[in-house]
């Protein structure tokens, strides 16, 4: 019995490992330098009030705290490409993150988020 649920324990572990597939973050820095070279899928996630502060030239934006948020960034995203996602200063693109991921999305994350951006540029 105690071999059963030994395994038992085991199996679940490594299920739900698995089924919690780790969010990539890149910095600010490695945003630039793919902007500088490639067409990424940006997404930013902060609110209006905080867009008119500034922006990143390519972003698109979905308000993270609007009631139908992951039907607006569903509607504005490629699923076939990787979304880089950036809110002002990373935690509220990490839980956008955990949302798009869930729905089959290829998400990372802009550590530092606009503050830190704006910082550097």
């Amino acid at each position: 019995m105690k071999k059963f649920i030994f395994l038992f324990l085991v199996g679940t572990f490594f299920t739900s490992c698995d089924s919690q597939k780790e969010i990539k973050t890149i910095s600010t820095k490695e945003l630039k330098t793919l902007l500088a070279k490639e067409n990424i899928q940006l997404m930013d996630v902060r609110s209006p009030k905080e867009i008119k502060e500034g922006t990143i030239e390519t972003a698109i934006f979905a308000n993270y705290f609007d009631d139908d948020f992951t039907e607006k960034a569903m509607n504005r995203l490629e699923k076939s490409k990787p979304v880089y996602l950036v809110c002002r200063s990373g935690n509220r693109s990490g839980k956008a993150s955990k949302i798009l991921q869930e729905k089959g999305y290829d998400v990372i994350n802009i550590s530092g988020g606009y503050n830190q951006w704006k910082k550097e540029n």
